[in-house]
């Protein structure tokens, strides 16, 4: 059963009475089709579902082959081969971590085994998952490229075992609801507008400690935000982030520039389980302001973050604030920052020493989410929008480890 995102497939079974096929082994506490290892399943006139066990990404976990016409049409591969990658296997702890990197190998190698290498793979993550034990930017791929791609079925299972377990960083918080609530079966989401609040409401919300979220490109909202909230732009990782960083069950408000964006904020935090936002509001930062006015927040490149560093033109002392993971900043890091990966931000924050902070990431998203919820603290803060590879060419030093 999914420990990543809670799953549409109870509900859809629902809406359409369909058979909802779940592994016999996963204790749910509702009606499903149980299968196991072998099973095949009549879809229609011509079609076959066969069931294959491909524990790794977690003990139980099924791929299924369809067939038609006697050929084999595509697998759906869920967690045990990805384009270039396999599932991540510590999603059960770390005591299950090492076994289940071995099963992941067995899984990857039964499939390459039993399947013609011209079938299509369909795996349950793509590129940017976080259930994803390495990254690749492949859309799509078959049985026969990943024989020739994927580290499962290139390296030997020594090497791949401990490949995978050294690359494993952390995973978002909110994977420890996914399992107790596809175990219990995800009712159909409501997707209606929220509530809408003006800016009195919002200023309230914002006082009481609840999370106000601005769905706004970060450049838009560097030019104006209503103080207090916290930019997740739509642009990027907005689900993973916001539902990895805010304490579980914090009332929650969305901000954007249409209904659309609103709505488009919903479907993705609903597969994460954040069912109802508490309100919402759209149009411009000037509508949910109120009497305290749009701030803003300044947004640098590191040429910029050079040249402050070397002239002192700062209001104060420089702080270098890089919020990438852990294993990013033992790649390559600006030497002298503080490092403080953006999902341990929330309870770190008195690490940060006194001065007018530039904050960083790889690319910019992390950055304009740290510096906004800064920037709600009271911090003078620069948000650096640039790409990592440009900190080098500017003459910042960088440090290794």
């Amino acid at each position: 059963m999914h420990n990543d995102y809670v799953t549409g497939g109870f509900a859809l079974a629902q809406a359409s009475a369909a058979s909802y096929l779940v592994c016999a082994d996963d204790p749910v506490s509702y009606d499903r089709a149980p299968v196991s290892d072998g099973d095949r399943v009549e879809v229609g006139s011509g079609m076959t579902v066969r069931v294959l066990a491909t524990p790794g990404h977690t003990f139980s976990h099924l791929a299924y082959v369809v067939e038609s016409g006697g050929a084999v049409a595509g697998v759906f591969t869920g967690g045990s081969l990805l384009y270039g990658s396999t599932g991540r296997t510590d999603l059960l702890g770390p005591d299950a971590a090492a076994a289940l990197t071995h099963a992941q190998y067995a899984s990857a190698r039964r499939l390459a085994r039993e399947l013609p290498d011209s079938a299509p793979i369909f795996p349950t993550h793509g590129f940017g998952s976080f259930c994803s034990a390495t990254q690749s930017e492949a859309q799509a791929s078959t049985i026969g490229w990943e024989k020739r791609v994927n580290p499962a079925l290139t390296m030997d299972e020594r090497a791949y075992v401990e490949s995978l377990l050294a690359g494993l960083d952390a995973w978002p918080a909110y994977y420890a609801h996914m399992a107790p609530a596809n175990l219990a079966g995800p009712a159909i989401p409501d997707l209606s507008p929220p509530r809408p609040a003006d800016a009195a409401e919002l200023r309230r919300r914002i006082e009481a400690g609840e999370w106000v979220i601005d769905l706004r490109d970060r450049v838009a909202f560097a030019a104006g935000y209503a103080l207090g909230t916290f930019s997740f732009p739509l642009d990027g990782s907005f689900a993973t982030y916001l539902g990895w960083m805010i304490p579980w069950g914090t009332p929650l408000t969305l901000l954007g520039e249409s209904p659309e964006q609103v709505a488009t904020a919903q479907r993705e935090l609903v597969r994460i389980g954040i069912d109802r936002p508490a309100a919402a509001a759209t149009g411009r930062p000037e509508d949910w302001a109120g009497e305290r006015g749009v701030a803003s927040l300044r947004l640098a490149k590191f040429g910029d973050l050079a040249a402050a560093a070397a002239d002192g033109s700062g209001t104060g002392p420089l702080v270098v604030l890089d919020v990438r993971r852990r294993l990013e900043w033992q790649e390559g890091h600006i030497a002298g920052a503080v490092h403080i990966p953006l999902h341990e931000l929330p309870g770190r924050f008195a690490e940060i020493p006194p001065g007018e902070v530039w904050v960083h990431c790889g690319a910019g998203y992390r950055a304009a989410v740290a510096s906004s919820m800064l920037a709600a603290r009271g911090r003078s803060v620069i948000s650096v929008d640039d790409d990592f590879t440009n900190a080098a060419v500017t003459g910042l030093a960088l440090e290794r480890g």
